[in-house]
């Protein structure tokens, strides 16, 4: 039995919408694909893979054997937000799946999301309040993955729960960051109702820092989660940056999502008929092409100054290792000129950027095969026609002037990521603590809060 492949919409159907790019696979698909599970004698996706420790194979079995309630009951046992995960997540458990040694991996993200819908359809998702409580209150800040979960956790240990969001609703990068083609806002919108009724209150358009002062969350609460994220974005200080038309990618993300949702008339910014340049290689650039796409763009292209990866499994990373690999997304497959090895050397243009000035770089190599270091090739300059460029290119960490930095003291890293302050009751969790990451990483560091 074959992995299945076929897991997309039509092509022409999706990108003239901004529906969820995926096919529902039926059950019968699921449990014939849960079933290539069962004859792994050792399995590595659930502890090695998994950062939640999700119980892959016993939930396999189960799929398999149209034991759907089970399935729900061990996916929910390590994973609050599933219907997350399976959607956005990029399956670090298949990576590590022993399937994928000498075949392909066993579907495990899309056995998940029936898993969770199915789940919501029969009503089986119910509150989880404590069982009693502690008397102790927290305040968390930032309504992200790592916030919504270390809210979830700290309330099912019996906390009293209080989240402060700047923005206009909660799911941070879930909400404003990952396009409404890859996960549809009204399952967060879903998801408040079970944490609301479980007792965690949230507070939205209030910023920590400017609004209120964090300093009165530590006189006011017994502890403090700071869940901020990376909030500075990456950016690309060549000649010619101030020109109009040149955006950070989540400033398309961000207005596209927030018009989609109701939340402003128009969104700030439209590819329509223009020639769009996306400079980053990663997800986040991925997902400026397909909205872009969606948005009626002449031409995309995407480039990347890294060397094109291998069509499989580089030998740098073995399995069972997250794989060095080409990756081609769904919004790739829509209409996407795809470079790499291209060094941006200037944006052109009067007041509007017409395009920009790139070489072709060289790589160095390590040993193992790694990438180290570049070198311009000789008479490699041209010219990449654009009206429209997004950069996309990651995220830093958190400025050391934010104000929550100072009204806290906090410490920060070189890479100005956040340090906990255990001794005060002080603990950043997500990707202010780690740096710019994935959403299940996240989710599992809210989970792992050492407070009870």
């Amino acid at each position: 039995m074959k992995r299945i492949h076929d897991i997309y919409r039509p092509t022409e159907e999706r990108k003239r919408d901004w529906n969820e790019v995926e096919r529902s696979l039926n059950d019968d698909e699921l449990k014939e694909q849960s079933s290539r599970c069962m004859d792994c004698g050792q399995p590595f996706c659930h502890a090695y893979g998994c950062p939640l420790g999700n119980l892959v194979p016993d939930q396999n079995r189960a799929v398999a054997q149209g034991n759907w309630r089970l399935a729900y009951d061990l996916l929910s046992a390590n994973s609050d937000f599933p219907e997350f995960t399976s959607r956005v997540c990029p399956a670090l458990c298949e990576a590590s799946c022993v399937h994928g040694l000498d075949e392909e991996a066993v579907m495990i993200r899309q056995s998940e999301k029936r898993i969770v819908e199915t789940a919501f359809e029969k009503g089986w998702v119910e509150p989880r309040p404590p069982e009693r409580e502690n008397g102790k209150t927290a305040a968390v800040v930032g309504a992200g993955p790592a916030g919504l979960s270390a809210a979830v956790t700290l309330r099912r240990r019996g906390w009293g729960v209080t989240v402060y969001e700047r923005r206009t609703d909660i799911g941070g990068l879930l909400r404003y960051g990952i396009p409404c083609f890859k996960l549809d806002k009204a399952l967060i919108a879903r998801r408040r109702k079970v944490l609301e009724a479980e007792g965690i209150r949230f507070v939205t358009g209030i910023e920590i820092g400017r609004d209120l002062s964090a300093s009165w969350l530590r006189e006011h609460f017994d502890a403090v989660i700071v869940a901020i994220g990376t909030p500075a974005a990456r950016d690309l200080k060549i000649p010619g940056r101030e020109k109009a038309g040149i955006h950070p990618a989540l400033e398309l993300l961000e207005g596209q999502n927030r018009f989609l949702t109701g939340e402003i008339p128009a969104p700030p910014i439209d590819a329509k008929g223009k020639d769009v340049l996306v400079i980053g290689g990663g997800d986040t650039g991925s997902d400026c092409v397909g909205t872009a796409i969606r948005h009626g763009a002449k031409s995309v292209t995407q480039i990347e100054i890294m060397p094109k990866p291998p069509d499989g499994r580089d030998r740098s990373t073995p399995w069972p290792l997250w794989p060095y690999m080409l990756r081609t997304s769904s919004s790739h497959k829509e209409g996407c000129a795809r470079r790499w090895n291209l060094n941006s050397l200037r944006f052109l243009g009067s007041d509007r950027v017409t395009g920009v000035e790139v070489e072709t770089v060289e790589w160095e190599f390590s040993s193992d095969g790694r990438p180290m270091k570049f070198h311009a090739a000789p008479d490699t300059r041209e010219l990449i026609k654009a009206d429209l460029v997004f950069l996309a290119m990651g995220f830093t960490g958190v400025p050391a002037d934010s104000p929550i930095v100072s009204q806290l003291a906090l410490k920060q890293t070189p890479r100005t990521t956040l340090v906990s302050d255990p001794a005060r009751n002080i603990y950043c969790v997500g990707d202010c603590a780690s740096g710019a990451s994935l959403v299940v990483r996240a989710i599992a560091a809210g989970k792992n809060l050492p407070l009870q």
